[in-house]
């Protein structure tokens, strides 16, 4: 129980945060860092008790939501009150800078930046940590829903339409808009008590990051296109508390949000000492990647607790392991790996159970909530339907891409000519120089700053020739981007997308979540984005211009993809003697000239 304790203790300490209060940088290392002054501080004897009251005397500061109190503090019955340990003043600003998660005025609070560059927000991570202490997870729905069960199965037509199966290598809203209070969410109905629910066993031993998963819930079965989903009867409170809610919230707004709804990246003020985080769309939705990172890193991490034997491993060495190098050495269960391992984790189906059994709960709880009153049980399971496919297909199946900001991009020189999108190609390149494959975040970016002074200072470039540059760390780097032409392809960077793969290729592959970001995720998003034609063409660097690009290795991997065109001859590096017979003259553009 040390390490429930602990938790509990820590969110004790949550009050409602002002925008720039921390006296620390706002770096998942200080989250770290105070939890293991926690757990230095904590008294054995009682680390002993599950400390509930500090959840329960949080509520006083809004940091908890009705099914949060419900799935998680109801089930504990244990009040014994603790004094929670002094920690130092500037970790005190700390968690009360990241308590709660919001998006004020294109600002979002409450997030951190991680080691791997991903921003994650904390309020969801630490509801799945303390979800997964509870061990039990699987929560029976109360049978006297506001909503009355359909006679028959709602059928689910995009039901089938999953991520394929893409784990990493290794195997092994809040309520927080502008215009949403703590009353909004209310306390628990007084006529709920924590016997309508019975909690059941965990969910069976599976692993996220190992070769065979096989998620199951008791009442969901294997997806397939003609699949019904039967009235849930059950909820799973780690993803519950994590994802289904939010997402089913966010997408009851109705279709004019959905163009804002998932993964709106941001920028930090400063990379050393990160304080404030802008978004890039002013109009994001409370569903940020931050949030999304926070919710998936919850879920996984709760999911790993909740099968661990006592004693379970201290917090801050669970998450200094899951931001760094790997959960107990496997390198495949970390933060960069954390869309492959949640695709795992929430297939299509079970998501699609959760979001509709956390929208049922919701309004069981709380009769008088805004979105959900007078929703019937057909409309709520289209509302789960669709956020699940969102979800599924524009974050899980995308590969997480770090902004320009993100690595410390210097500015483009001059103005940038604007694409006429959708393109028909996609050009793939190796770096060549950087030779060797970068493994993290701190490499990558450093590889990807040196790239663009060498384009910009020694080519005398606008900037970064390349639009997007993937490296081996599981993070895909913006270029030039989805909007601007690039300087990649000699005569043909209007026509198509130029991605280039960090290392020499000549006599070796890139590593697979590499080749996997290049041939499936990224283009895949691209069409669903409608930048790049469903049709579009693959092509290496040598079939376009006289160059060993993208190497030996590669390239012959490259001729068994999908889309690639085999039509297209290579141009070997050395140039053969003239023919006779000159090639008609081409027309190029002023930027196909790079």
């Amino acid at each position: 129980m040390v390490v429930q304790g602990i938790l509990w203790i820590l969110y004790g300490l949550l009050l409602q945060p002002e925008p720039g209060t921390a006296t620390l940088p706002l770096l998942m290392d200080s989250v770290i860092q105070a939890l293991a002054e926690l757990e230095q501080k904590a008294p054995a004897a009682e680390a002993g008790h599950t400390a509930s009251a500090w959840l329960l005397s949080a509520q006083d500061s809004c940091a908890h939501n009705a099914l949060h109190h419900f799935l998680l503090e109801g089930q504990n019955l244990k009040t014994t009150k603790l004094d929670p340990p002094s920690l130092s003043p500037e970790l005190q600003g700390l968690i009360m800078e990241v308590a709660r998660h919001g998006v004020w005025d294109g600002k979002e609070c409450g997030v951190v930046l991680a080691s791997d560059g991903s921003t994650v927000a904390v309020e969801p991570l630490l509801a799945g940590l303390e979800a997964g202490l509870q061990g039990n997870r699987v929560v029976n729905l109360p049978l006297d829903s506001t909503a009355t069960p359909p006679d028959a199965g709602v059928t689910f037509p995009d039901i089938g339409a999953t991520v394929p199966d893409e784990r990493a290598t290794s195997p092994g809203l809040r309520d927080t808009s502008s215009d949403v209070t703590c009353a909004d969410v209310g306390a628990v109905s007084p006529n709920v008590i924590a016997t309508d629910l019975d909690v059941g066993a965990t969910f069976p031993d599976v692993r996220p990051g190992s070769p065979h998963v096989q998620v199951t819930s008791p009442d969901v079965q294997a997806s397939s296109a003609d699949t019904k989903a039967n009235f849930p009867t059950t909820v799973d409170s780690l993803l519950v508390v994590t994802l289904a809610r939010d997402l089913g919230l966010n997408f009851l707004q109705g279709p004019q949000t959905w163009s804002h709804s998932l993964g709106t990246e941001g920028c930090w003020d400063q990379l050393s000492v990160p304080r404030t985080f802008t978004l890039l769309d002013p109009e994001a939705s409370i569903l940020t990647t931050a949030f999304l990172n926070g919710a998936l890193d919850g879920a996984l991490l709760g999911d790993y607790l909740s099968r661990s034997p006592e004693p379970r491993p201290p917090l801050s060495r669970l998450l200094s392991q899951y931001y760094g190098a790997g959960v107990a050495g496997d390198p495949g269960f970390r933060s960069n790996f954390r869309r492959q391992n949640g695709a795992a984790l929430t297939p299509t189906p079970i998501l699609t159970q959760q979001v509709w059994g956390a929208l049922i709960l919701l309004q069981r709880l709380e009769p008088a909530h805004p979105q959900l009153q007078g929703m019937s049980q057909e409309q709520l399971a289209q509302v789960a339907t669709h956020a699940t496919k969102e979800f599924t297909e524009a974050f899980l199946g995308c590969p997480a891409i770090h902004p320009r900001c993100r690595w410390g991009a210097a500015p483009y020189r001059g103005r940038p000519t604007p694409l006429q999108l959708p393109l028909g190609f996609l050009y793939v390149h190796h770096t060549y120089v950087p030779a060797p494959p970068c493994t993290d975040f701190e490499r990558c970016a450093a590889d990807m700053r040196s790239m663009q002074r060498f384009h910009q200072h020694t080519r005398g470039w606008d900037d970064i020739g390349y639009s997007f540059v993937v490296g081996s760390d599981g993070y895909v780097y913006e270029g030039r981007g989805w909007h601007w032409v690039g300087a990649h392809t000699l005569g043909h960077n209007s026509r198509g997308f130029g991605v280039a793969l960090i290392g020499n290729y000549t006599a070796e592959l890139p590593a697979e979540t590499a080749l996997r970001a290049v041939r499936d995720e990224l283009p895949r998003c691209a069409v669903r984005a409608g930048v790049l034609r469903p049709g579009y063409a693959l092509l290496g660097h040598r079939q376009l211009v006289r160059t060993d690009c993208p190497g030996d290795a590669l390239f012959n991997l490259l001729r068994t993809w999908p889309h690639f065109d085999k039509n297209v001859k290579p141009r070997t590096a050395r140039r053969s003697r003239r023919s006779r017979r000159r090639p008609p003259p081409t027309i190029l553009l002023a930027t196909d000239l790079q």
